[in-house]
């Protein structure tokens, strides 16, 4: 016989109501209370993270309520929170998507021990990826390092099927629910907020609605035009994933409906071997993958990187991506690469210090994706790039930005004709101990491409022995 008695869901990374199994199996045939809780690691994300989430709290919550539920909003530890929650409300059972971040399973695994003792079940379940990292294995039964071969193992096999959203019954008295609002997630953005409001688009509604758009023409073109920063060839979906407000598994199902879209669906088994290596080495996330590179010359945080951080660098494309970013919360893929290879190589800066600023700025923050394409670029990461190949941010302008439209579009007084809103923003965005003044001249280059590349080679060469 179905437990009569109320579960509770919580909602975490995965704040969508389709292709959600752990609520799936929550509202299975009873009452469910669907649960967000701020616990001390949420409140420490950075400023755009916080409130970009915010934003998707929101907008989960205005689907619950139009499918007859509501969102319980809780601040504190999670294990006492949700404790707290199963008293109140009779609970038998507390269900959630699972985490892949080592240290975010452990604290998960306490909880649930905890809440067992107390005589509730507690069950977790897939739902941020498309395969569970430990279910993807070598022939020798040994994890992924190296991407190629993983690819092609996690793209092998079936993916479950899409899923519609569950019917959610109410319980017969709701708990008490905090005031989002009070919580002030966005409040580190300062007059950022309003700026960065004007271009993200939160919610599974408008997750949905942008992977439409994307397949029903950029997808065809993805190969070709990925990398071009003058054109509108990705999809956007970032922020979504991020968020969970759309599954990886709807994701591939469409495009594979949408005739195949290799290369579109080899950036989903890319994340997926984000999250495969973080599970596995998660060291990948605060130091160098390749231990042998503790001992390259990288600076710590400096002058050079202080102007990288506010787009001052003098090197258009690599102060136009800071720009996007400060400003929308998010950066073309082609140009994370680009700013990344600058600030590691011609300035000579530890990737972390970089990690760390990008974690402060992007509404599609991702801990495992993030530390993976760092340490990718910087050389010191699983499968990555070699160290001689340095981002040259003018031949690549060249290349993908021909005719300079992604620049002039950040960079004010960039090309002919007066800033448009996105260069103006920027300036609006900007914290005001900055001192930025729209009017000043362009910064002139604080490095020489040519010298600083030399300088890189021979730090290398000379960590390496020669």
């Amino acid at each position: 016989m179905t437990d009569p008695r109320p579960r509770l869901f919580r909602f975490r990374r995965d704040l969508r109501l389709r292709d959600n199994d752990g609520l799936a199996a929550a509202a299975g045939g009873g009452p469910v209370v669907p649960v967000f809780v701020l616990d001390p690691e949420t409140e420490a994300l950075g400023a755009a993270a916080k409130w970009r989430l915010g934003r998707a709290l929101g907008e989960l919550a205005r689907s619950l309520e139009a499918a007859g539920s509501r969102l319980v909003s809780r601040r504190g530890e999670a294990g006492a929170v949700l404790r707290a929650l199963a008293r109140e409300t009779g609970a038998g059972a507390v269900h959630w998507s699972r985490s892949y971040e080592p240290e975010v399973a452990a604290r998960d695994e306490r909880i649930a021990a905890a809440l067992r003792a107390e005589g509730v079940a507690a069950i977790a379940h897939p739902g941020f990826l498309l395969r569970e990292p430990w279910a993807v294995e070598t022939g020798a039964g040994g994890s992924y390092k190296v991407f190629t071969p993983f690819a092609k193992a996690a793209g092998a096999g079936p993916v479950a099927e899409c899923a519609a959203a569950p019917e959610l019954h109410a319980p017969e008295k709701w708990p008490r629910s905090e005031d989002r609002d009070a919580w002030a997630l966005g409040a580190a953005m300062d007059r950022g907020a309003a700026v960065v409001a004007g271009y993200a688009a939160p919610g599974e509604a408008a997750a949905l609605a942008r992977l439409d758009a994307f397949l029903d023409g950029p997808v065809a073109d993805y190969p070709r035009d990925r990398d071009r920063t003058d054109r509108a060839g990705t999809s956007g979906l970032s922020e979504h994933l991020t968020w969970g407000e759309i599954a990886p598994r709807r994701i591939w199902h469409a495009a594979e409906r949408a005739g195949g879209a290799a290369a579109f669906r080899r950036e989903l088994l890319w994340r997926e071997f984000a999250w495969h290596l973080m599970w596995h080495t998660p060291r990948i996330a605060e130091r160098n993958w390749r231990e042998s590179w503790d001992a390259f010359p990288w600076r710590r945080d400096n002058g050079e990187a202080e102007a990288w951080r506010r787009g001052m660098t003098g090197e258009p494309m690599v102060d136009a991506g800071m720009r996007e970013m400060f400003v929308t919360g998010r950066m073309h893929n082609r140009v994370r690469m680009i700013v990344a290879s600058y600030l590691t190589k011609n300035l000579l800066t530890h990737w972390t210090v970089g990690l760390d600023w990008f974690a402060e700025c992007l509404t599609d923050w991702d801990p495992a994706s993030n530390a993976l394409n760092w340490q990718w670029v910087a050389g010191s990461g699983p499968d990555a790039a070699p160290f001689f190949r340095v981002f040259n941010p003018r031949t690549q302008a060249e290349k993908f930005d021909p005719e300079g439209i992604y620049r002039a579009r950040w960079i004010a007084g960039f090309g002919d004709g007066a800033p448009g809103r996105e260069a103006r923003d920027f300036f609006a965005a900007a914290p005001r101990a900055w001192g930025l003044d729209i009017a000043d001249p362009r910064p002139e280059p604080i490095a020489d491409l040519g010298a600083t590349r030399a300088r890189a080679l021979d730090a290398y060469r000379a960590t390496r022995g020669g």
